[in-house]
């Protein structure tokens, strides 16, 4: 059912006609546009000749991500990332993508990642021991590096557990690295990291020759099966949803715990009282799911870093029949914008939406806002699989670092937003490394 149009035939839009979405200034851009034009405007795309439509209404992006979610497909940039990440579960479509989804959820279930506990903790109990060092040698890190290091560690240890170890030991180094060493994602970073593709294909063969039993993600995609048909993944299919895993499975998190150390460094009051909840919490080697959920502000701290800045700041689709969006009509085939950067910080929906307060998420306060005026890890059918273990993982990290250190901003660069595949700053966010106790 396609809900009523509005009278006028279509929403406004600027006179200016660009790529909106594919430009480096698009996050400028649609914050301009935004305010001057309203929840949903529309821009004309001369490269394709058609219409880009940009939604910031809850209503619209529950209509497009949950109750039509049918009539859309993922929009403009697929190609891009596709070239990167092959034809795993974020960019496939259809038929495949719900044999993926079947086969795949199980994996990130609570049980499931609560059983990677003790890798996570290790990986961050190791990244203390080199803070020690430097923070005694008075160093300021590069918090940017350093999450991004820390992050992709933690995926790719739940990913090949022990064989990230032989063959970082084979090959001298950990030929994953390319990960977190090329920041940009364009087509030279694509050839690099499709390249380790034949490392991937050389571990699943070892796999399959060995008697061995291997808990870690690798070993679970190949177990899996097709409700259907019973087949497991093929080669190609395995080799894809490895390396989805290692960007979006790395990425986000990195992202997400940039932001949130800055935030704390900016507001001394909530990094005090996430100080003093972590303190009173007990201190455990290798803390479960059920043990970080009893730190509600630290929760709250986290909920509010993703609002203020998602890493996945962007979502795109495409229609595949007509519909109404904001009351307007939108026709088959066009591209449908949804700036979560802008529908996390609308002024209708949030009170004073530019602060800092993550007391906004505490559960007093939940029903203040729409459902859908809050999604950092989307939502619907095609929401983040991953997003209990992302958001386990901030949480460990945060317990384990906060209880020794509190981390202060060097601002030897400006504050720079870069909003690409996902939001981070233009500049490595620097880190002094104070000793609590």
């Amino acid at each position: 059912m396609i809900a009523a149009a509005s009278a006028q035939t279509h929403p406004p839009e600027p006179e200016l006609q660009f790529d909106i979405g594919s430009t480096d200034d698009s996050l400028e851009r649609m914050i301009e546009l935004f305010a001057r034009l309203g929840d949903t405007y529309r821009v004309f795309v001369p490269a394709r000749g058609s219409y880009t439509y940009v939604i910031h209404h809850p209503d619209d992006v529950k209509r497009v991500l949950v109750s039509n979610h049918r009539n859309y497909t993922k929009g403009v940039g697929l190609d891009r990332v596709r070239i990167l990440l092959g034809k795993g579960i974020m960019t496939s479509e259809g038929e495949l993508w719900k044999r993926q989804r079947y086969m795949m959820q199980p994996f990130f279930h609570r049980r499931t990642v609560t059983e990677f506990a003790q890798r996570i903790a290790a990986v961050n109990e190791r990244r203390l021991e080199r803070w020690e060092q430097r923070a005694r040698a008075g160093e300021i890190v590069n918090l940017t590096d350093e999450m991004s290091e820390l992050t992709l560690e933690i995926v790719l240890r739940a990913i090949f557990g022990l064989d990230l170890d032989r063959l970082t030991e084979q090959l001298g180094a950990n030929p994953f690295e390319v990960v977190t060493r090329e920041p940009a994602r364009d087509l030279q970073f694509a050839y690099k990291f499709r390249s380790l593709t034949k490392l991937v294909a050389q571990l699943i063969a070892r796999r399959r020759e060995e008697a061995a039993e291997h808990f870690d993600y690798l070993a679970m995609l190949m177990s899996a099966r097709d409700k259907e048909s019973g087949a497991p993944m093929s080669e190609r299919e395995l080799i894809d949803e490895v390396m989805t895993l290692i960007v979006a499975g790395h990425e986000t998190t990195a992202s997400g715990l940039n932001w949130t150390w800055y935030l704390l460094s900016q507001h001394p009051q909530a990094e005090a009282r996430l100080h003093a909840e972590i303190d009173a919490a007990p201190e455990l080697a290798a803390p479960g799911l059920a043990e970080m959920e009893a730190l509600p502000y630290t929760q709250q701290v986290i909920n509010e870093a993703l609002r203020l800045y998602p890493p996945g700041w962007l979502l795109s689709r495409r229609t595949i029949e007509a519909d109404v969006l904001g009351g307007y009509p939108v026709p088959a085939g066009a591209n449908v914008l949804l700036p979560l950067y802008l529908l996390h910080r609308h002024p209708g929906f949030w009170k004073d939406p530019e602060a800092f307060s993550p007391e906004r998420f505490a559960p007093e306060h939940e029903g203040e806002r729409p459902r859908f005026a809050y999604m950092p890890f989307a939502a619907g059918p095609r929401h983040c699989i991953g997003e209990t273990l992302a958001l386990y993982e901030m949480l460990v990290h945060l317990y384990k670092v906060a209880r020794h250190y509190r981390l202060k901003w060097v601002p030897d660069k400006p504050l720079e937003l870069e909003a690409q595949i996902n939001l981070r700053t233009r500049f490595p966010l620097h880190m002094r490394l104070e000793r609590r106790r």
